[in-house]
């Protein structure tokens, strides 16, 4: 039996789909209990694909879906969200506000996007996490548990933000990063490479520094080492105390002693929480081990025997 059909309501939209709103042909509620009876108009998609036919999910008011976007089980798109390309909103999830998903994007279990949040490319956001504000989580980025991306920040790369993490302000987590725990990141915040972040004594950001007046960030790496992100640059701590060395006096000193606070600061000696290799000493992050059940170290290829 068909939830819905297309009706001649229409539209063309900024990218050049003709959509079509949709029509209730059935009463359900959904997860959250709201009622969709005979007739109740929904959002706009661009053909009967867009939307399953199956479960409780639906488009709400003036949100669009469209290309191979796929919305279904019982997660919902409303507001003045877009949904396009691949992208796939299931689950109990939740686009809403002007947020866009794209690409091959995935939303679900109990996410939320919201706001004017952008989630794209081959991002996945997942369990009980939400993106919001302007936030953008791009590129193989995850965002999941109950971790939190917001304000102005960005992920991307294939950066992991995870458990009950949160990152805001105008922070950038990117490359290889993994922020987790409790850790926040916060403020101007750069944060790439091989970083393992769970705690808040795991990084540290000053601002202003330099004749160019940007952040200086450090954080602890996945082999308890610190690592210095600066001008969009990621350098180990010995290289960066070389770059610094030409650098006018006052501005030297003043990074001199950052790294200084920085060594007292950063907590290189907790254990991640989920272990590493004895051999490598690379640490393990929950999705290697938990979810795959990993018997070897994906870098060096020893027996995990931790």
């Amino acid at each position: 039996m068909k939830k819905f059909e297309l009706t001649a309501e229409n539209k063309l939209n900024w990218f050049g789909h003709e959509l079509y709103r949709i029509r209730a042909l059935i009463a359900f509620k959904t997860t959250n209990g709201e009622k969709i009876d005979i007739g109740d108009l929904g959002g706009y998609v661009e053909s009967e694909k867009n939307l399953s036919h199956d479960e409780k999910a639906w488009i709400f008011g003036d949100a669009e879906v469209w290309g191979a976007a796929e919305v279904y089980g019982n997660a919902k798109v409303l507001g003045n969200a877009k949904v396009w390309g691949n992208a796939e909103i299931w689950g109990d999830a939740e686009v809403f506000g002007n947020a866009k998903v794209w690409g091959d994007a995935e939303v679900f279990g109990n996410a939320k996007v919201w706001g004017d949040a952008e989630v794209g490319s081959d991002a996945k956001i997942l369990g009980n996490a939400e993106v919001y504000g302007n936030a953008k989580v791009l590129g193989n980025a995850e965002v999941w548990g109950d971790a939190k991306v917001w304000g102005d920040a960005e992920v991307y790369g294939n950066a992991k933000i995870l458990g009950d993490a949160e990152v805001y302000g105008n922070a950038k987590i990117l490359g290889n990063a993994e922020v987790y725990g409790n850790a926040k990141i916060l403020g101007n915040a750069e944060v790439w490479g091989d970083a393992a972040i769970f705690s808040t004594e795991h990084i540290l950001s000053i601002t202003p520094i330099g004749a160019s007046v940007n952040s200086l960030t450090f954080f602890r790496t996945k082999t308890r080492k610190i690592g210095v992100s600066f001008e969009w640059g990621f350098y180990a701590l010995n290289v960066f105390e070389q770059l610094i060395a030409n650098w006018a006096d006052k501005f030297k000193v003043t990074a001199r002693m950052a790294i200084e606070i920085a060594k007292v600061h950063i907590d290189l000696a907790s254990t991640a929480p989920f272990g590493d290799c004895r051999n490598c000493g690379k640490e393990f992050n929950s999705e290697l081990v938990s979810e795959y059940e990993i018997t070897h170290c994906p870098w060096c290829g020893e027996v995990r025997d931790c």
